[in-house]
Order: structure tokens, then C-alpha cells, then sequence
């Protein structure tokens, strides 16, 4: 047997049946024949790429249909064999799955006039089957793990349409370890100069921090045993680079300011235990105030949860804690991949139900209408929404604004900048001119003319906003406004008396 095989074997051995790990063998055989003497721009054999791909689909703890679709998934886009070709030798489901990716590979970083375009094929590819998007994440960490040695051009090209592209979907789906190796691993060659001024920043801070959290562990294990909390795991989580510095540009540059360099990760049994953790830790340290986040009562919209704390630890140590149970803990590295982890119960996989009613709805309908019109129209009577009714809207200069459903360009002004939003005076949606109170569509291209001499946003706003944000800063500039006319009035009746 040789190593490559013996390598992807021994990932998948001890999770998949018998009877799966002879599948991943003839896979790895028909996409070692298929790809025989070809080799990639780094010089390296062909078939190495498509078992690293599958290998990343098995640490993940994706089930083997996807660790086969890896394996395959070059085949028809680099050899003479079809998609039918795989269809006949392992059936239609992987067939569809290795043909979605293989469509996927046609998506290019062409520029801001062509991301929202982009994006949108994107969402098209994940509705059609989710499972497409994990190949595609797969295949794409690989690449960039292997960028040494090929033209400087193609890396800049790939490196920018996985920090254009894919790290956000990533994101969105709650892809959280995913999107951090897509982010560092295409920071480094995006934004070298920057990536070696941040590397350099924390290599001394890492070891301290590390050693410190280190001394702390034992701290907190005694205190939660004594709560009567027996922690699954207490562990140190170093922050991802590109995320480490889009907090410095917010920090003016500043590190110090910066608290979770290095973060306690503490997984607890469930979430009365993750409440009564925090408890445990406030009567050991004093906590920062306006820094806990209940992230469990109220999730982010890509889903995430868990309970956020800084606390002033010994010796004046800043500390940021993040307490969560075991399945928090997976569905915030892995996101909606979780909900397709394997295990082998009779070749089964295991799916959260509570979680996945829709995409239940949504392989019913697949199976039921071929037609690509009805499918979506089918969609829209369901009102299954993936994105759990968010909007994706696109300033000028191509960034992503994240807004609910039924937001308006006053929303989207304020979620750039308060200023912005105060002085707004007008909209140009995809280039035309808009009303402030109509909702926005995902994809549209927002730019917001202001007026620096403007008193003050209007209280009719109120009626048609949708976000807290726009909502209270609103609120907040119309009471300074009434409060600067009455002293204006005031001041003028004692001057005239």
C-alpha cells in the first residue's frame, strides 16, 4: 500500500465502517488512475491534492460520500473522465455532489463590480446542496497550503478570492475554524507586509499569554469541581491572525488594547453548567465592565453561541473567557457542518433534527421538482431562508454590510458609521436614486450621500428601520436636537428680557 493511501486510510479508520473504507480505497484507486501523470504547478503529483482534500474532509468528521466527492472532485474538470463516468461507478449522489463542486471551480474573484454576481451563484450552488460548499472549503484550504512554487500571480488570485469569497460565506454558515485557516492562510499572501507585522507582534505575547492561561487552568478546575461542574475541557484559544488584525485597525494599531489575543475556552456539560460557570469565575476575579456577552440567550445570526467574559485575573492579567457546551462548541468550529458529522450507526448519518427542520423541506423539494424555476419558486412559498432572514448588501467599495430582512438604506448608513447615518440625505441603489424607507434586496449596491450641515436625522426614520443600531442612535440625536432648540430658545427669552 502506498503512503498517500496508508496516510487517508488511517484518518477515516476507527470512524467508518468496513464497508466505507473499501468505498475511500476504490475511490482513491479510480482518482489515482484517472489523474496518472499529471502533475500540479508546484511540481508535485496530481493526486496529492485530491487526497489532501479528503483527508481535511475527514477531520472534519464529514461522512464518506464527501471524503469520496474529494477525492474525486478534479477528475472531470482534469481528465478525460465525465461525470457520468462517476455516476456509473459510485452512484448519482456523489456524481451531483463532485458536478456542484466542479461548477463552484468556475467562480472567480473578477472585482468589486462582479462580487455581489458572485455571491449570489455562490448562495445558488449552497441551495441546491449544501454539501457541495464543504468540498469546495476542503479543496480550497488545500491549495492554499500548497501556494509555495507556483506563479505569484496565480497565488495573489487564489489567496484574494478565498478572502473575497469564500472565508465570508464560511462565516455565515458559523464555519468558524474554516473561515479563521481560510482568512491566515490567504492574509500571508494578500497582505504580506501586514501579515509579517502582526506575526512579529505576537510571537513574544503568545508565549507569555500561553504560559499564563496555563497557571490559571488549575485555578478554575478546582473552583468548578467545587461548584460541583466536572469541565469537559479547559483549554487555550489563540486568535486567528487576519481576525487579530482587523481588531488592530479598530485598536488604532494598539495590541494592549486587544484582550483576546489568547481567550480560556471552557466546554462544560450544559448550559445550566455554562451559567453557573460564569458565576464561579465573577466571585473568583472582578469582570470588565460592558464585557460579558450572552451569546447563548441571544446567538449571532450565523448561529454561534456561547458566553463571553473579561475579567482582571492575578497579577493584573486581562482575561477573556468563553464558556459553551460540547455541541456549541462543534456547531462554532464547524458550523452547519456539524449537523452532518458521521457516525456509524448502519451507514447512517446522524442529523440534529431541531436544527435542520428546512433542509429537510429542502431535499423533499429537490426530489420532487427538477425544474430550476419551480425549485426556487418552491422555495420562496416554503420562506425557507438559510440565512435566517438576513440581507447581504455591498458598499461602493465592495464590503459586505450583514443586515436583517426588510432593512433600509438608513440601516445600511448606520451600520457603516453613526455620522454617516445622522447626515444621510439620499440613496443610490445599484446606481439609481431610492427612497430611505425602501427595504433593500440582497446583492444591491448601496452608496449614501450625506450633508455635513444636516441638524439631524429625521424622527420618521423610527417607522421604517429595522435595526436596534439605527434604531437607538435615532432615537439618540433626535433627543440632543430637541435638547439644543430648547436651550436656543431658552437663551434668546433671557436675551430679550
Amino acid at each position: 500500500m502506498d503512503e498517500l493511501l496508508q496516510s487517508l486510510l488511517s484518518a477515516v479508520t476507527g470512524t467508518f465502517s468496513s464497508a466505507d473504507i473499501q468505498l475511500v480505497e476504490r475511490a482513491y484507486n479510480f482518482a489515482f488512475k484517472a489523474h496518472t501523470n499529471q502533475t500540479r504547478l508546484n511540481g508535485m503529483p496530481f493526486i496529492t491534492h485530491s487526497v489532501g482534500t479528503a483527508e481535511l474532509l475527514a477531520q472534519w468528521k464529514l461522512p464518506p460520500l464527501l471524503v469520496v466527492a474529494g477525492l474525486l472532485h478534479d477528475v472531470p474538470e482534469d481528465t478525460p473522465l465525465t461525470i457520468s463516468d462517476i455516476e456509473k461507478e459510485f452512484g448519482k449522489e456523489i456524481a451531483n455532489i463532485v458536478e456542484g463542486e466542479t461548477k463552484l471551480d468556475h467562480l472567480k474573484y473578477q472585482g468589486v463590480e462582479r462580487y455581489a454576481e458572485n455571491l449570489r451563484k455562490m448562495f445558488l450552488a449552497i441551495a441546491s446542496d449544501i454539501r457541495v460548499i464543504f468540498v469546495k472549503f476542503a479543496d480550497r484550504i488545500h491549495n492554499l497550503q500548497t501556494l509555495e512554487g507556483i506563479p505569484e500571480y496565480k497565488q495573489q488570485r487564489i489567496a484574494l478570492e478565498s478572502l473575497e469569497i469564500y472565508a465570508p460565506i464560511a462565516n455565515r454558515l458559523g464555519m468558524g475554524a474554516i473561515r479563521g485557516e481560510l482568512e491566515d492562510l490567504s492574509f500571508k499572501y494578500v497582505h504580506p507586509a501586514e501579515y509579517a507585522w502582526v506575526t512579529s507582534l505576537v510571537q513574544d505575547r503568545l508565549k507569555y499569554k500561553e504560559g499564563y492561561l496555563e497557571t490559571i487552568k488549575t485555578i478554575i478546575e478546582k473552583d468548578l469541581k467545587q461548584g460541583g461542574i466536572i469541565p469537559i475541557s479547559i483549554h487555550g484559544r489563540t486568535k486567528h491572525l487576519y481576525s487579530l488584525y482587523k481588531k488592530l485597525l479598530e485598536k488604532d494599531r494598539d495590541i494592549s488594547k486587544v484582550y483576546d489575543i489568547v481567550a480560556e475556552r471552557i466546554i462544560v456539560p450544559t448550559v445550566q453548567d455554562c451559567y453557573a460557570t460564569l458565576g464561579i469565575l465573577h466571585q473568583r476575579w472582578k469582570p470588565l465592565k460592558g464585557r460579558i456577552k450572552d451569546y447563548i440567550a441571544q446567538p449571532k445570526p450565523n448561529g454561534y453561541q456561547s458566553i463571553h467574559t473579561t475579567i482582571f485575573c492575578d497579577d493584573g492579567e486581562i482575561v477573556e473567557f468563553q464558556i459553551r457546551t460540547p455541541q456549541m462548541h462543534e456547531e462554532a468550529e464547524y458550523g452547519i457542518a456539524a449537523h452532518w458529522f458521521y457516525v456509524d450507526k448502519g451507514k447512517k448519518i446522524v442529523v440534529m433534527d431541531h436544527h435542520l427542520s428546512w433542509l429537510k423541506d429542502l431535499v423533499k423539494i429537490q426530489k420532487n421538482i427538477n425544474d430550476r424555476t419551480k425549485f426556487l419558486e418552491a422555495l420562496e412559498s416554503l420562506k425557507i431562508d438559510f440565512f435566517n432572514n438576513r440581507i447581504f448588501v455591498f458598499t461602493p467599495n465592495g464590503d459586505v454590510i450583514d443586515l436583517p430582512e426588510g432593512a433600509t438604506p438608513v440601516d445600511f448608513a448606520y451600520a457603516i458609521h453613526t455620522e454617516i447615518g445622522n447626515h444621510c440625505t439620499s440613496a443610490r441603489v445599484n446606481d439609481k436614486m431610492t427612497q430611505l424607507n425602501v427595504p433593500l434586496q440582497s446583492g444591491d449596491v448601496v452608496k449614501i450621500t450625506t450633508d455635513k450641515n444636516r441638524k439631524g436625522p429625521s424622527p420618521d426614520w423610527l417607522d421604517s428601520v429595522k435595526t436596534n443600531h439605527a434604531r437607538a442612535k435615532i432615537k439618540e440625536a433626535v433627543k440632543k436636537t430637541k435638547f439644543s432648540g430648547w436651550l436656543r430658545e431658552l437663551v434668546h427669552h433671557r436675551k430679550s428680557n
